[in-house]
């Protein structure tokens, strides 16, 4: 007998994303893509960025978009624009990425910070109302996790009250509510391109997209040194722009993201399928909605455990959000305390996003199913009800 035979089988390794083996998939096109701009010379501003913005503008079915240097400036400027800041209110969503709430402040605005739905966990409509005063001046809804906010109400109050609606699309590339593309769900969106998103860069870059042409020129304005014409300032604006090399790579990427998409979606029913009837709270889509499944976010009550089990295996896990923001020593001025957002809370004690991405395997999902279901069945006690959050993701999605 052979010493490879008696050798013990290598463990599976099921990383949280592998940009390398989409890379792969695309290698030649990206080698050419950034090949083309180093050879222009045309590294800011160039023709690569105006190209992206018209490319990515119709793929979120919107007249406009302007490309920056991050998600969170996506944000801000899109705040500036509308000229919201000192003064102003900005509703928004407890359970989310700093950002969401950096961008706020800024902008010189307060952020207010609102509960969540436990079944999408999206910003709670019915909190929003209650959070508006005579100070709010915008709603920032968050498509977390590439789920879509409650988009038609937060609409509706938003026109009730005047405000305006910037979307939080920085996981949502893709998404749909009720047809309609995140993106064009309110006046403006803001969407990230760091590397990990559905479709991301290498490195940092957003966007943000809008119907609005009069927003969309003071956003390429307030990018670029608050300047119309070179050497002609019209107010201090920034230094926000999207790099010409990262949006070459975007471009080549955006024509694959409809496919990585749905292969998204495949897998989302696969960890569905392996997982249904486990014990664990599991992720849906509400009536209406078609997730992009940024990420697969399941709950359980010995969460730590579980990520520590599945991590000595092999699989990388990690947790969206195990701070909530209103208890981050960055925001206690903001005067919340915990227990304030019991859902969000809840939330950040029980999360935890396993691995997704469009090139893992079915038996990459098997293994990471069939690893959860042995730590459960050791760990009676870390059981939930059995069910999904919401609406099952369907094969047909």
């Amino acid at each position: 007998m052979s010493i490879q035979m008696l050798m013990p089988s290598k463990q599976p390794q099921v990383p949280f994303v592998d940009l390398g083996a989409q890379y792969r998939t695309i290698e030649g096109e990206i080698g050419e893509a950034t090949s083309r701009v180093i050879q222009q010379s045309d590294f800011i501003l160039g023709r690569e960025v105006s190209l992206f913005e018209e490319e990515f503008a119709a793929f979120c079915e919107a007249k406009y978009a302007i490309g920056v240097d991050s998600g969170t400036s996506a944000l801000e400027l899109a705040l500036r624009a509308y000229d919201i800041g000192p003064g102003d209110e900005v509703i928004t969503a407890a359970n989310s990425f700093i950002a969401s709430a950096l961008a706020i402040s800024h902008a010189g605005a307060r952020p207010i910070l609102v509960d969540v739905d436990p079944s999408t966990y999206t910003v709670d409509v019915s909190a929003i109302e209650k959070a508006i005063t005579p100070r709010t001046k915008a709603v920032i809804p968050v498509h977390l996790y590439g789920h879509p906010a409650h988009m038609n109400p937060i609409r509706e109050l938003a026109d009730k009250h005047g405000l305006v609606i910037i979307e939080d699309a920085c996981q949502a590339h893709g998404t749909r509510y009720k047809g309609r593309r995140a993106g064009s769900l309110g006046h403006a969106a803001a969407f990230s391109f760091y590397p990990g998103k559905n479709l991301g860069a290498y490195g940092d870059g957003g966007i943000v997209v809008t119907n609005d042409r009069g927003i969309a020129r003071r956003l390429e304005m307030l990018r670029n040194y608050g300047q119309k014409e070179k050497y002609q300032h019209l107010f201090r604006g920034y230094n926000r722009r999207l790099d010409t090399l990262q949006a070459a790579v975007l471009r080549v990427k955006l024509r694959y993201l409809e496919k990585w998409n749905a292969a998204r979606r495949w897998n989302a029913v696969l960890y569905h399928k392996f997982l249904d009837g486990c014990g664990l709270l599991l992720p849906g889509e509400a009536p209406g909605a078609e997730s992009v499944w940024h990420l697969y976010v399941i709950r359980a009550e010995q969460r730590d455990a579980l990520k520590e089990h599945l991590i000595s295996r092999g699989i990388s896990a990690s947790i969206h959000y195990p701070i909530p923001i209103h208890v981050q020593p960055a925001y206690l001025d903001l005067g919340y305390k915990k227990g304030d957002f019991p859902v969000t809370e809840s939330c950040a004690h029980q999360v935890l996003s396993l691995p997704m991405y469009a090139e893992i395997s079915q038996d990459q999902i098997e293994y990471v199913a069939k690893t959860i279901r042995n730590f459960l069945s050791d760990r009676k006690d870390n059981r939930l009800v059995s069910k999904t959050l919401a609406k099952g993701p369907s094969a047909s999605a």
